[in-house]
């Protein structure tokens, strides 16, 4: 009798296996995969730069925004809850990519600027973005690529609508 060859499985392919009990929401588990893989994959891209997931955003914001934001601000720009955002930018002043400041017109209000190495990372970061779009999209074409993109949007436009609604 000939031996036959077992199929690949998730494991085999370094996969998560994919428990029974996620059976109702199929696309929500692929997005939930695909998510904590972009997110490690991010995060190996950052590294160098001394930046963790996320904090790349803060810095877009203030590139795009000007030398100046309120911290108040980034919280609506990014979605994030405010101890989400102040533990964020403690840890990147830290790093010494952000400086905090107390607004002169309002002293209740903080504001956020790029240091001077914050500031020129722009072109480092726009590279890692790059390589991670770059490798997240191999192998699907222009056409594929936007059909995800819109895709993606109305997943986006549906979530944010529920939401906002509350459960």
């Amino acid at each position: 009798m000939k031996p036959t060859k077992e199929p690949a499985t998730t494991e085999a392919a370094g996969l998560a296996a994919r428990p029974a009990a996620t059976g109702g929401g199929p696309v929500s588990l692929a997005l939930c995969r695909v998510a904590r893989l972009h997110r490690t994959v991010a995060a190996a891209l950052l590294r160098d730069l001394g930046l963790y997931p996320g904090q790349e955003l803060v810095m877009m914001h203030l590139w795009e925004s000007g030398p100046v934001l309120r911290q108040s601000d980034l919280v609506r720009l990014l979605g994030v809850e405010p101890s989400t955002l102040t533990k964020t930018l403690q840890r990147m002043e830290q790093a010494g990519h952000v400086r905090r400041l107390p607004d002169p017109s309002d002293g209740r209000a903080v504001l956020v600027e790029p240091s001077d190495s914050g500031a020129c990372m722009l072109a480092e970061v726009d590279r890692a973005w790059s390589t991670l779009e770059q490798e997240s999209l191999a192998g699907l074409d222009e056409a594929q690529r936007q059909q995800l993109l819109a895709l993606l949007g109305q997943v986006e436009t549906n979530l944010s609508a529920y939401s906002s609604q509350g459960p």
